[in-house]
């Protein structure tokens, strides 16, 4: 199945010069959608992850079923002020200034959790680079990434850490 051709583009979005990869047409689609959570899956499994880690929100559009694919646990990671009890956060470096994200600390198990994080798309890697720093605050292991687009121009695997990068499909 060709995923590509199920994601459409928006020019000019959020902003001129900007041409959005926009995954909801692929959400909609019930056998694209199957074929890209089975594609993560099959691609993923070698990994032999614990924990699949998603960051808000469309991490958990892809995180959460690939975890029961894989069978292991989904741990979300939010934006500030979402996750009601403690928490370990992390600040990183946007366009527009800084953000932050947060998970609970009690919800990996160091040292022995290996971590798969995944997300829809790895664009500058900021997010994801962010989120693999707060795998690292709670001592488990980071096991790999996996997105469904990389955006190949932006080079966002340099920012992340040396672990295995999975795409589906690349711009």
């Amino acid at each position: 199945m060709d995923i590509k051709a199920l994601i459409r583009e928006i020019p000019d979005f959020p902003k001129p010069g900007i041409n959005f990869k926009d995954i909801t047409t692929l959400l909609r689609d019930p056998e694209g959608l199957q074929y890209t959570i089975d594609a993560l899956a099959e691609k993923c499994a070698p990994l032999e992850a614990d924990f699949v880690v998603g960051m808000e929100s469309r991490g958990f559009i892809f995180g959460a079923p690939l975890a029961c694919k894989l069978g292991t646990g989904f741990i979300p990671v939010r934006k500030p002020g979402k996750l009601p009890a403690a928490v370990h956060s992390v600040e990183y470096q946007l366009e527009y200034g800084m953000d932050r994200l947060e998970v609970h600390q009690d919800a990996l198990h160091p040292p022995e959790s290996k971590i798969l994080i995944v997300d829809d798309v790895i664009a500058t890697g900021g997010t994801a680079g962010a989120t693999a720093r707060l795998v690292q605050q709670t001592g488990c292991t980071l096991v790999g990434f996996a997105f469904v687009i990389e955006l190949t121009a932006l080079n966002g695997r340099k920012h992340l850490p040396d672990a295995p990068v999975i795409t589906l499909v690349e711009f």
